[in-house]
């Protein structure tokens, strides 16, 4: 079996190098193996010569570097992701730091034990450490996923998360259309809606950044995301 982890990165040359360190020290289950994606959406700092001088470096490991030509957004990124993945799980990894790759056998365990197709990691769920930021994203957070479970009829406890580890083919079969953060939205609402699908929630930690520490999404992303809510829940697009 195999896990590919994809990162989809912009302008991260600051962590993406450490990154790949950590994903590349997690020691997953004894028959897992892993393949790395890195898919570079056109960043405009060293990141692309960043990743390639550790891609040079890192003998023996599966990592695969894609680089878009123009700037199309996190959700597009994540698409070629999935497109060249050959796993048979697969897990999103922001490069940011904000996410521990050491928690996946956390996410994995539950479909290992063939209890679960689709785990998400929640930042507000159990007692792992948070670093304490902004009350207001929170608020957000937390609404958003209030308004999803509300169509979806599902009860998660944090939609927006960035782990959401699936059986990649699942991911394949799902014709994903959004190319920036209406990403989770998305397939939350089109996950839900296949049947007998068995979703599960693990509490995970979180270290999340400031703005000048690198954090992307604002508050225009918070419109997109209840737009993404309620277009593909009530018109099934």
């Amino acid at each position: 079996m195999k896990l590919s982890i994809l990162i989809p990165a912009y302008n991260e040359e600051a962590t993406i190098q450490t990154i790949l360190e950590r994903v590349l020290s997690v020691k997953l289950p004894e028959n897992v193996d892993r393949e790395v994606i890195i898919v570079d959406d056109c960043s405009q700092d060293r990141t692309q010569t960043c990743a390639q001088n550790y891609i040079n470096q890192a003998t023996g490991a599966s990592i695969q570097y894609i680089r878009h030509e123009q700037n199309q957004g996190k959700g597009a990124a994540l698409l070629t992701g999935i497109k060249a993945a050959t796993g048979d799980f697969l897990v999103v990894q922001d490069a940011d730091l904000e996410y521990d790759p050491m928690e996946y056998s956390l996410l994995l365990q539950p479909i290992l034990d063939n209890k679960a197709d689709v785990v998400f990691g929640s930042r507000f769920l159990g007692g792992r450490p948070h670093r304490v930021l902004y009350f207001w994203h929170s608020v957000g957070n937390k609404f958003l996923t209030l308004l999803s479970n509300m169509v979806t009829d599902l009860n998660l406890t944090d939609m927006e998360t960035c782990y959401k580890m699936f059986r990649l083919s699942i991911l394949k079969e799902i014709n994903l259309q959004e190319k920036r953060f209406g990403f989770e939205p998305e397939i939350v609402a089109k996950v839900a809606r296949i049947p007998g699908i068995r979703i599960y929630e693990i509490g995970i930690s979180y270290s999340g950044r400031t703005y000048a520490e690198g954090k992307k999404i604002g508050w225009r992303d918070g419109f997109r995301a209840i737009y993404c809510i309620l277009y593909y829940n009530l018109f099934r697009a």
